[in-house]
């Protein structure tokens, strides 16, 4: 073994919390290696990013259930430290917590740079996490998103495409439509109606 392969020690969970890093940066944990997290997304990207936590903090104020940014975390099976673009959590509210301990619901706003590991394996890792019972994928450049949900041992997908219809979501006695999510956003095809 090289003295390179003995000198790694991966990081661990409460490492991870502990460790405060650059002012402003965000970083997961994977694999036992501090990873930083997505940043400059897009104004559509984050215009959808928003419309999420706007629509879901409306719709959950007086209930036991609240919406949280990817400030905060969520430990999933594996070890390994995530930050979900927008997560609903309904436990108990532990106010100076990192990480969420009882995560209902998560987001993400896929980007080409993050794709691949949203659809594969983010979306793997989530639905081990026990209590989860939606994990949300929303499609930034067009109307689509897919929304996992788990059904008794297993997951079901529902998938909406255009700007009709949307997702019930008893698990957090709440709903968001597509016209929610896609709140401003216009799309090529509408353009080009417009226009022709």
């Amino acid at each position: 073994m090289s003295n390179r392969a003995r000198a790694f020690q991966p990081m661990s969970i409460a490492d991870f919390f502990a460790y405060r890093g650059e002012e402003g940066v965000r970083y997961e944990l994977v694999d036992g290696v501090l990873v930083r997290a997505m940043t400059g997304a897009s104004q559509r990207h984050d215009l959808v990013l928003v419309n999420i936590l706007a629509s879901l903090h409306s719709k959950l104020r007086g209930s036991p259930c609240r919406v949280s940014t990817d400030d905060l975390a969520i430990v999933v099976s594996n070890g390994n430290v995530r930050r979900p673009d927008v997560s609903v959590s309904c436990g108990k509210l532990d106010d100076r917590a990192q990480q969420l301990s009882d995560p209902r619901m998560v987001a993400e706003v896929l980007s080409p740079s993050t794709r691949g590991i949203d659809l594969v394996r983010k979306l793997e890792e989530y639905k081990s996490v026990p209590g989860l019972a939606c994990i949300l994928l929303v499609e930034p450049d067009a109307p689509h998103a897919l929304l996992w949900r788990r059904e008794g041992a297993g997951w079901a997908l529902e998938e909406v495409q255009g700007l009709e219809g949307g997702f019930d979501l008893p698990e957090i006695a709440s709903s968001l439509t597509m016209a929610e999510l896609y709140d401003r956003l216009t799309f090529p095809a509408e353009s080009e109606a417009a226009n022709g």
